[in-house]
Formats: C-alpha cells, sequence, structure tokens
C-alpha cells in the first residue's frame, strides 16, 4: 500500500541499493567540523539535514549501521559506502547527508557545529581556482557515470 502523506523529498546512496522518502519537511540544515563528520564522510565537514523517525520510509534496501560513539549511531550503503545519516541512540529523528537528497541543495546550512574545528583556510575555498569538468573529462565514454540518477526508480541497474 502507498503512502498517503504528502511526499516532501527522496534520496539514497550512490548505486541505488538504499533509496528512502520523506513525507515532512526536513529541518535544522547545518553542516558539522568535528572530527567524527569528518571520518564518517570523508571531507572536511559533514552537512545534514534533519528528518523526524516517523516521517523517514526506506523505499529500497535498508541501511547498514555503525554505531560510532556510545551516542550515536551512522548509516550508510554497504554496497557502495555512501554515508546516509547519522542518529543519536534514542532519538526521533535522522540526520541525513544532505549530499544524499535527490535535491542536495534544497535546504542551505543555516548553522555550523563545532566550529573549532574549521581549518584556518575554509573561508578561502570559494577563492580557488576553478576547474570546469569538460577540461578534464576529455573521454566521456571513460567518465559515464554508473551511478544512480536524483530520481526514484522502479528497478536499478
Amino acid at each position: 500500500m502507498a503512502d498517503e502523506r504528502r511526499h516532501v523529498a527522496s534520496g539514497g546512496c550512490q548505486c541505488g541499493a538504499v533509496r528512502y522518502a520523506v513525507y515532512g519537511e526536513p529541518f535544522g540544515p547545518s553542516i558539522c567540523w568535528c572530527r567524527m563528520c569528518q571520518k564518517a564522510t570523508g571531507g572536511l565537514f559533514g552537512a545534514f539535514v534533519a528528518v523526524n523517525d516517523d516521517d523517514l520510509v526506506w523505499t529500497r534496501g535498508e541501511p547498514s549501521r555503525f554505531r560510532s560513539s556510545e551516542a550515536a549511531e551512522r548509516g550508510f550503503c554497504s554496497a557502495c559506502g555512501t554515508p546516509l545519516f547519522y542518529r543519536y541512540r534514542g532519538g526521533h529523528r535522522y540526520a541525513m547527508t544532505a549530499g544524499s537528497f535527490d535535491e542536495p541543495t534544497r535546504w542551505p546550512p543555516e548553522r555550523q557545529l563545532v566550529p573549532e574545528n574549521r581549518p584556518a583556510f575554509a573561508a578561502e575555498l570559494v577563492r580557488l581556482e576553478e576547474v570546469p569538468t569538460n577540461s578534464w573529462q576529455n573521454d566521456p565514454e571513460a567518465f559515464a557515470s554508473r551511478q544512480h540518477p536524483d530520481r526514484d526508480t522502479e528497478r536499478w541497474p
């Protein structure tokens, strides 16, 4: 039976093995500079958008979970490794990775967590040389994406 609530957003992992739907408005978009988020995402910060437990439905597959601390667990796709969320144990919401949403820029960050861990060069990133995709992808066939599209599909691949 289809969920009759209003569909607000969807997302999933890079390979398409795990997909989710959100049925309530996400909230609290943020970035976190803590070392745990850096390791979990493989980046300098984690970008997250919160959703209430009751508003999240796994529509394809289930994420694997890693208990990253006594307080929290992190979810990811065991097939491709995409980080999908962190969740405080006993909490009532998921902090979904912003990049796993099909529309990742829909909820711009409103705050920074653990700013004391932000590297000094972070403010200068917007001034770096910009190298467009077509300047280094000279062989389109070699760079053909195997990534799941940013939308729900009946099956994948």
